[in-house]
């Protein structure tokens, strides 16, 4: 009987199935990383099953946990790391710790057996939040509307005069700035007298 099985690596054009792992009714650990599996995954029922990593292959969240929650009763350790639906400032430059800490949150309101979430183990506090807070703590994300589509700008503003854009001409750039100071408060005039004018 099987109770370890790494599936990880496998992309390919196919559609991928993973109808066979129900003659694994014993299985523990399985591994699933960079597999390109999609949102529509399917796993058979895992009974046993405690140990899940899914790095780097789903975006929705939410449609998987409450898959897992069906499947997989058992389950105490889940990686999701990599996947567009974890938060990670090293991956995405708009997320940060906090976005984790709400993600890591939703995840144990759905999952409150979990010991571990993405090599982090789950501490009390967080535990204790999920149950308040957890049900709160999606990501909703406003549908894009088809009717009115915003094209991205042609050239992005640059602070940079447009002569210095071009990396491999590395010439100076030179321009003209006139000041002009108005007032007699202003800093230009306040150490001129009237006889020096």
């Amino acid at each position: 009987m099987e109770k370890y099985l790494s599936l990880s690596g496998n992309h390919s054009s196919n559609k991928r199935s993973l109808e066979g792992l129900s003659a694994f009714g014993s299985l523990e650990e399985l591994i699933l990383d960079n597999n390109l599996l999609g949102n529509d995954l399917v796993l058979p029922g895992l009974p046993r099953l405690h140990t899940l990593t899914l790095n780097k292959n789903i975006t929705d969240l939410e449609s998987l946990l409450d898959h897992l929650a069906e499947v997989t009763p058992a389950l105490e350790y889940l990686s999701l790391l990599g996947n567009v639906a974890c938060p990670n400032e090293l991956i995405s430059l708009e997320k940060d710790e906090e976005d984790y800490k709400r993600y890591r949150c939703f995840v144990l309101h759905k999952l409150p057996n979990l010991k571990f979430l993405d090599a982090r183990k789950v501490t009390r506090k967080e535990r204790e939040e999920a149950l308040v807070r957890g049900s709160f703590m999606k990501v909703v994300k406003p549908k894009a509307s088809s009717d009115h589509v915003e094209a991205p700008p042609e050239h992005p503003y640059t602070p940079l005069p447009s002569a210095s854009r071009d990396l491999t001409n590395h010439r100076g750039v030179l321009g003209k700035c006139r000041y002009v100071y108005y007032g007699k408060n202003s800093e230009g005039n306040r150490f001129i007298r009237d006889d020096q004018l």
